[in-house]
C-alpha cells in the first residue's frame, strides 16, 4: 500500500546553510526593522499632541458615551456654544467642559459678555 519514499540528493545532504552573503542580507533587513521601530518609538514618545490640550479659544474634551468615548476638538463658534451649555450645566460631563473652557481662555465672565476670543 505505502512505499518508502527515497530521498533526493539535495534532500539526502541535510538542511541548506545561509552563505555568509545570505547572512548579511538577514542582519541588515533585521537591523532596519529594529532600527524602524526604534524611531517610531522614540518619535511618538516625543511628539506633542496639538489636539491633546486645550489652548487658545479651542477645547479639547473627552465626550463621553456608551461605547466609549471620543475625543472633540472645538474651535471659534463651535467651541464658545460647547462653554456655554458647559456653564449652564452642572453634571460631571459640564463640570469637565468647563475646566478646559477655561484653559482655552473662554471664561464664564467672557462668554457672559459675548467677548469673542
Amino acid at each position: 500500500m505505502y512505499s518508502k519514499t527515497r530521498l533526493g540528493g539535495d534532500q539526502a545532504e541535510g538542511e541548506r546553510r545561509l552563505t555568509p552573503r545570505g547572512k548579511r542580507i538577514v542582519y541588515l533587513v533585521l537591523g532596519l526593522v529594529v532600527a524602524a521601530c526604534a524611531a517610531v518609538g522614540i518619535w511618538s514618545a516625543v511628539t506633542s499632541d496639538p489636539l491633546a490640550t486645550s489652548a487658545n479659544g479651542c477645547v479639547s474634551v473627552n465626550i463621553p458615551s456608551a461605547t466609549g468615548g471620543q475625543i472633540g476638538h472645538f474651535c471659534g463658534t463651535q467651541a464658545q456654544v460647547l462653554c456655554r451649555e458647559a456653564f449652564a450645566r452642572s453634571d460631571a460631563t459640564s463640570v469637565a467642559e468647563q475646566k478646559q473652557c477655561d484653559l482655552a481662555g473662554l471664561t464664564k465672565a467672557k462668554l457672559a459678555r459675548g467677548s469673542q476670543p
